[in-house]
């Protein structure tokens, strides 16, 4: 059996549109840390538009500040950005979930992180391409059941393919095969080369495509929004549930939410294929919230590299 997982770099157009958003998301927390926000950034050859639905009381956000700090100069900045919706915020209010939905959380013994391998090693070759050729990229990584690495793939922006060599197989040196700028050097790449969108990425956000997830993207959203917040929360509750039973080899946990009901309609731990009631979690919205300390300007870190395995509060 072979796994297979990818990772893009924050140059990729798809990883710059959830920058753009996460960013936009922290500036109005930054001034109002009950903001209710839910921004989509799309980008595209010279043009980027930003939409959404924004509730605060902040005020003096440069959008085309943030964007061009991101994507650069020279481009076309479009913005149509409303107030949520009363029927949404109607609920919220209440201490509501901002929606339905489920979501996944996982965490396996196969690495330090607690992340798949096959995710963990796409992820730290790209992180080590990106500190030398840092433009937009792309890196996959095939394991055998051994957890021997099958084949690697790396495609990056202005990276000679000779140099790229060298670098990724002083990374992963033991492969059995190679596939360097497969398509020949390139040096066109972002919003130049293609178009890019928020949360376009889901599954290089989560797990790696072994884990199946909710389908809910996180970039651009407050925590009220709990395909976001919960789905953090899922990955906190499997991460202690595996350090707190020694002989647990993988945790999923899956929450289900209606939008505008605080309670869970699903809280289940499945560990090492067995399932159980999650218990001694408050999974509110709210209670997520502050147990990760969530209601915080703390969302750009997150937009590159994955949500998960990198010391955040849901770890």
């Amino acid at each position: 059996m072979l796994k297979t997982a990818e990772c893009v770099s924050p140059g990729h157009p798809d990883k710059m549109c959830d920058q753009i958003s996460d960013a936009i998301l922290d500036a109005y927390l930054a001034q109002d840390l009950k903001s209710r926000v839910a921004i989509e950034s799309v980008g595209s050859h010279g043009e980027v538009w930003v939409t959404g639905e924004v509730t605060s009381m902040a005020t003096g956000i440069n959008i085309e500040a943030i964007v061009t700090k991101i994507a650069g100069p020279g481009l076309s900045i479009r913005t149509h950005i409303v107030e949520q919706s009363l029927e949404i915020a109607h609920g919220v209010d209440t201490g509501g979930a901002g929606d339905q939905g489920i979501m996944t959380g996982y965490a396996t013994r196969e690495t330090a992180t607690y992340m798949p391998r096959e995710y963990e090693l796409a992820r730290t070759l790209c992180q080590k391409v990106y500190a030398e050729f840092p433009y937009d990229g792309k890196t996959q990584v095939t394991i055998n059941e051994a957890g021997k690495v099958f084949s690697v793939v790396c495609s990056f922006q202005n990276a000679p393919r000779r140099e790229l060599q060298a670098l990724v197989q002083s990374v992963i040196p033991d492969a059995s095969e190679y596939h360097i700028n497969p398509a020949g050097d390139w040096n066109q790449g972002g919003f130049d080369a293609d178009a890019g969108l928020t949360g376009r990425k889901i599954i290089i956000d989560n797990y790696g495509p072994e884990i199946a997830v909710g389908g809910g993207a996180f970039s651009g959203k407050d925590p009220s929004k709990v395909d976001r917040s919960a789905a953090y929360m899922a990955r906190r509750i499997a991460v202690d549930y595996l350090e707190s039973r020694p002989k647990a080899q993988t945790v999923l946990v899956k929450l289900a939410y209606a939008i505008g009901h605080p309670q869970a309609l699903m809280a289940v731990a499945i560990v090492d294929g067995v399932a159980e009631d999650v218990v001694g979690y408050d999974v509110t919205p709210k209670g997520i919230r502050d147990f990760l300390g969530l209601d915080a300007p703390i969302y750009g870190q997150t937009a590159a590299w994955g949500h998960f395995g990198r010391g955040f509060s849901w770890k």
